[in-house]
């Protein structure tokens, strides 16, 4: 009989165990800090030899240590428009970068009429000081004059589990034109596909539509700064809201996101925009919002079974007002609605600008601030 009791309390504490270790490691991840000192780190990328490129919007781009030592800035960058919101924003590797050293970036562009946001393409040297062969591929048309809302987060294509050679780049609305993210003559407030040479591919939405830009995948966009795919290609954007409406969007190809028309924010200090609408008829509704704004900056789905079962398929988001990274759970691994959100790094005190999951399966972090950081996210 003792036997038995003794089996069973085994066999007790072994599903317990089983059942607990996810959460109890999630609640025990803390903050590792990998990288001091990047003044206003904007993103991140993952070097094959186990360094990390990081790109800081004055215009700088760096190559880090696995130590967290730092080297000088990569040269060969184009001037950029670093005011305010503007400079050095996303970049974005090859999915064979391995062989072919191509890297990916986009930034604040100046030029006739103002600035805007440029997608450019180029090989990191081999000793990875330089970069060699620079061309931009993509000039968002018109070029106005402001600092602030520029999208700028870069996505490589796949279909059926592999590149497709096509890239996805957001475009913010420029705060002072958010009226032309309901138009098709111009690239503000969209997403747009293109091939990763710059053609436009013959199957985009507006390609043979009068007067529509070919780029143009979606519309009605505000601020785009989180962009991801889901495991079934599917792509997966948050944006900006105004005084609140912050929102999270699979995007559709030629689909209306309704910015300024509808949303769940306000003007800042209160008071309508527009008419105060929050749905219309041909346009989508948000898989979920936040009121009060968060400002999210940031997203990945995560794969990796670091931090236990429980967070597979979770989506992660920066918040750069409130200073935490937030996990989001989903009714389905890497799908489905908005469950249950969860703060993680509140400690920090420090705005969230990117997340992304390393190759060796943990989620890395920058800080946004004069003196930010790169930061793994680790167990105790």
């Amino acid at each position: 009989m003792a036997c038995i009791v003794k089996f069973i309390a085994l066999v007790f504490i072994s599903i317990s165990f089983t059942l607990a270790t996810p959460l109890a490691q999630a609640q025990m991840a803390r903050a590792q800090v990998v990288a001091s000192n990047l003044q206003n780190p904007w993103a991140l990328a993952f070097l094959p030899d186990g360094r990390f490129l990081v790109t800081e919007r004055p215009g700088r781009l760096r190559v880090i240590e696995p130590n967290g030592e730092m080297g000088e800035p990569v040269l060969g960058l184009p001037s950029m428009a670093a005011q305010g919101q503007g400079g050095l924003l996303d970049v974005l590797l090859d999915t064979d970068f391995v062989n072919n050293n191509t890297l990916y970036f986009c930034f604040s562009e100046p030029g006739q009429g103002g600035n805007s946001t440029a997608l450019a393409k180029a090989r990191l040297s081999s000793d990875r000081l330089r970069l060699e062969d620079l061309k931009v591929i993509f000039s968002q048309k018109p070029k106005v004059v402001s600092s602030a809302h520029f999208g700028c987060r870069i996505v490589e294509s796949q279909t059926n589990g592999k590149s497709d050679g096509m890239l996805f780049l957001t475009l913010g609305d420029r705060y002072s034109q958010m009226n032309d993210a309901q138009t098709l003559n111009n690239h503000q407030g969209k997403i747009i596909r293109i091939y990763k040479d710059g053609r436009v591919p013959d199957n985009n939405p507006f390609v043979n539509r009068f007067g529509a830009l070919p780029e143009i995948w979606s519309y009605g966009h505000r601020n785009v700064q989180g962009a991801v795919l889901s495991t079934d290609g599917s792509l997966w954007t948050h944006e900006h809201g105004p005084q609140g409406g912050d929102e999270i969007n699979p995007v559709l190809s030629g689909r209306n996101y309704g910015w300024p028309v509808i949303t769940y924010g306000e003007n800042y200090g209160g008071g309508k925009i527009g008419l105060g609408l929050t749905s219309q008829k041909g346009m989508e509704q948000p898989l979920h919002y936040w009121v009060p704004s968060i400002a999210p900056s940031g997203m990945v789905f995560l794969n990796s079974e670091r931090y236990g079962r429980a967070w597979v398929g979770n989506l992660f988001v920066g918040s750069l007002k409130f200073a935490y990274l937030n996990r989001v759970e989903l009714s389905q691994p890497f799908g489905g609605k908005v469950l249950q959100e969860h703060k993680l790094l509140e400690d920090l005190g420090q705005r969230i600008r990117d997340v992304r999951q390393g190759p060796d399966g943990w989620l890395y972090v920058l800080t946004d601030n004069p003196r930010g950081q790169l930061i793994r996210l680790v167990l105790k």
